[in-house]
């Protein structure tokens, strides 16, 4: 036997050699290594990884065949050029970095980049580098599902975009085994883990992977149940891990257990245990330098500020939500287009719109919003939560909406409407730009739209949209103004299967001709509520 060899025996890296206190020393610093003393010698086991032989390799042992073709492999994994030609989006340099990462760990990835850099484009692209693993399972909040669907047909390819399945309810029936893509949130995981377990999912994305650091709660453990018996897991996170360790354990352990296998030793090393008289407290942080060289090794994240170069002024993300008020909603909708219907041709409806008219469509935004509210809090408290320093501007255009949000926020949030004097706008824009406990402003669309600088916040989300892409151009502007050293993120909130859906894409299509007019002004073409009233009208024949 040579006197120090390394051979791949049962997927792990036994070490043998003879005895000296030196190679011992070194040895004994390999993480996660064992002693054996059995039938076969005496002789030392460590995890398989590329760090573990690098180690070896540095102290001249000598490989056996099947680690120097794990290590080919890997090297081969990290030299390969990632091509995604059938992907529908085209990837920012990062993303792309962000799609190799997962390739090379084998589809059992973190992804904890800041929130506005497409996570989620990334884990569809690695959907779509590996068409073999399906079924895959996507879990996520429930006011993300729409948004994961959304995504998922405008980014994957056609032919890998037609068989998902959105899980709805705490009765779970029996899924499809044709299924490629099943979407589920985690309030209901639990009582839909067996049915997912049944058909054998071959990869598990976990969106706001964060979601599951209690053990205690049943969406922990129907997460843990279900990643067991994936071979694949990329979890997705913008909470900083590092920041808050007891927080990462299971996210970590569900992707790699090998990293950290003992749960008591990781809390004590990196959690700066105290034990206060009457129990222990595991909240704090320490041996972050190490922490975060290990989380390395099965995590990738890229803040704002690290990829600026690769990214445009603004991005635009339009999130759809569920309304909770759908019946509601469609009898008032169906009201609306009988009316239409009963009117005399287009002129007549457009006489009309100046009262009753517009008074109905105000109403039908005005229930949209009512449906979606509850579902856009959780949105905006997410952001909030997984973003520990930043700042929100969210935009609406009725007293009412602005008072809801300010009311569940107060304490952390300023507004601007038309109820704010002159004196208490300002103050609310300097405390907003200059107290970090002041996490958001909530502003009315015609009050705060134009003349502020909120160039605190790089993320703006607009609850409800007005009649004019110039206004919300200039709301918008309200962050991408001189001092902003982010690009400005813009999420337009839209209440799914309704006018919102309609009033937001004549805006975008009139906002393309309007940023193709060079003095900036307003394009002379049909008013968008007319517009409007012709696609009810048609939709009504």
């Amino acid at each position: 036997m040579k006197k120090k060899q390394a051979l791949l025996i049962d997927g792990l890296v036994e070490i043998r050699f003879d005895f000296d206190w030196e190679i011992l020393e070194l040895v004994k610093s390999i993480p996660r290594r064992r002693f054996r003393d059995n039938k076969k010698g005496k002789y030392w086991v460590c995890p398989l990884s590329v760090d573990n032989l690098s180690i070896l390799q540095d102290a001249d042992f000598v490989m056996d065949k099947g680690l120097l073709q794990y290590l080919d492999d890997k090297n081969k994994k990290k030299d390969a050029v990632i091509e995604m030609p059938d992907l529908k989006k085209e990837l920012f340099p990062f993303q792309r970095d962000g799609v190799s990462f997962i390739y090379q760990r084998d589809g059992r990835a973190i992804v904890a980049d800041e929130m506005g850099l497409g996570k989620t484009i990334q884990a569809l692209a690695y959907l779509s580098l590996c068409p073999e693993k399906r079924p895959a399972v996507i879990v996520c909040p429930g006011h993300l599902k729409l948004n994961w669907l959304k995504e998922i047909k405008e980014t994957l390819p056609d032919k890998m975009s037609k068989n998902i399945e959105v899980l709805y309810g705490l009765t779970a029936t029996n899924i499809n085994p044709k299924t490629e893509i099943i979407i589920v949130n985690y309030h209901i995981l639990n009582a839909w883990v067996n049915e997912l377990i049944k058909i054998k999912p071959q990869i598990v994305i976990m969106d706001e992977a964060h979601f599951c650091k209690n053990n205690k709660t049943q969406r922990t453990k129907a997460a843990k149940k279900l990643t067991k018996k994936s071979p694949y897991l990329v979890a997705l996170t913008g909470t900083p891990i590092v920041n808050k360790p007891v927080e990462g354990f299971n996210i970590i352990q569900m992707v790699d257990k090998t990293v950290f296998p003992n749960r008591w030793d990781y809390l004590h090393r990196y959690c700066d245990a105290k034990h206060n008289g009457f129990g222990w407290d595991f909240t704090g942080a320490s041996n972050e330098g190490e922490l975060h060289k290990k989380l390395k090794t099965v995590m990738i994240r890229r803040l704002k500020k690290d990829v600026l170069k690769d990214l445009p002024d603004k991005i635009y993300s339009s999130v759809p939500i569920e309304i909770q008020n759908i019946d509601e909603y469609k009898k008032a909708e169906d009201d609306f287009i009988d009316y239409l219907l009963r009117k005399k041709g287009i002129q007549a409806a457009q006489k009309a719109s100046r009262a009753g008219h517009l008074a109905k469509i105000e109403g039908l935004k005005q229930l949209a919003v009512d449906g979606k509210i509850q579902p856009a809090m959780r949105w905006i408290e997410d952001f909030l939560e997984n973003n520990v320093d930043g700042k929100l501007v969210v935009f609406g255009t009725h007293r009412k909406t602005v008072d809801v949000i300010m009311n569940k926020f107060d304490g952390i949030a300023v507004k601007v409407d038309g109820s704010v004097s002159t004196k208490d706008r300002d103050l609310a824009v300097r405390r907003f730009q200059g107290d970090k406990t002041v996490r958001l402003f909530v502003g009315n669309i015609e009050a705060a739209g134009t003349g502020l600088t909120l160039t605190a916040a790089s993320t703006v989300a607009f609850l409800e949209l007005p009649w004019s892409p110039g206004e919300l151009a200039q709301a918008e502007d309200r962050c991408h103004r001189i001092g902003q050293k982010n690009f400005v993120n813009v999420y337009h909130l839209i209440a799914a299967d309704t006018i919102e859906e309609k009033i937001a894409m004549l805006l975008d299509k009139k906002r393309k001709v309007l940023d193709a007019v060079l003095d900036g002004g307003e394009d002379a073409g049909t008013p968008l509520l007319t517009e409007l009233i012709k696609m009810y009208r048609k939709e009504g024949r």
